[in-house]
């Protein structure tokens, strides 16, 4: 399967123009052509970072659905003996299981916002850093190609 070889063609290459001046179109094509190369990396890299987030994602969610789960279980298995505890404290008082469920909801909440952070940090870490770093990167580049041909 080898190419038929033609006289001027280098390995698959066209040869060089003879005369070295372009036409304006072809270097806005060239330009084109240039321009969606590096956008389609810069897109690969991104999709790449974010698949790779996948598993954080995943995990994440889990962390939070456990949350949630073991949240409602201790709620409703726990709170009504800790409430009845709280209350005998407050014996004689008019407002005793008031109090006994407004102490033990504040505790339950303290450890819903415990398991709430550990969820947060997961997910806050998904963002893609590194495609972010090269796109600031492309940009100084770009400025430092911009002001030397100016």
């Amino acid at each position: 399967m080898t190419e038929p070889v033609r006289k001027g063609v280098v390995m698959g290459f066209p040869p060089p123009p003879r005369n070295q001046e372009r036409s304006l179109a072809e270097i806005i094509n060239e330009t084109k052509d240039e321009l969606k190369s590096f956008l389609n990396t810069r897109v690969r890299m991104i999709k790449t970072e974010f698949h790779e987030s996948v598993g954080s994602i995943a995990i994440g969610l889990g962390l939070s659905l456990l949350c949630l789960g073991l949240l409602a279980i201790a709620s409703l298995l726990f709170t009504g003996a800790v409430v009845a505890v709280v209350a005998s404290a407050f014996a004689g008082n008019p407002y005793a299981w008031v109090l006994g469920f407004a102490i033990v909801g504040a505790i339950w909440s303290a450890f819903a916002a415990v398991a709430g952070s550990f969820a947060y940090r997961q997910f806050r870490n998904i963002f893609p850093k590194r495609t972010i770093e090269v796109l600031k990167a492309d940009k100084v580049w770009l400025q430092s190609e911009a002001r030397s041909r100016s």
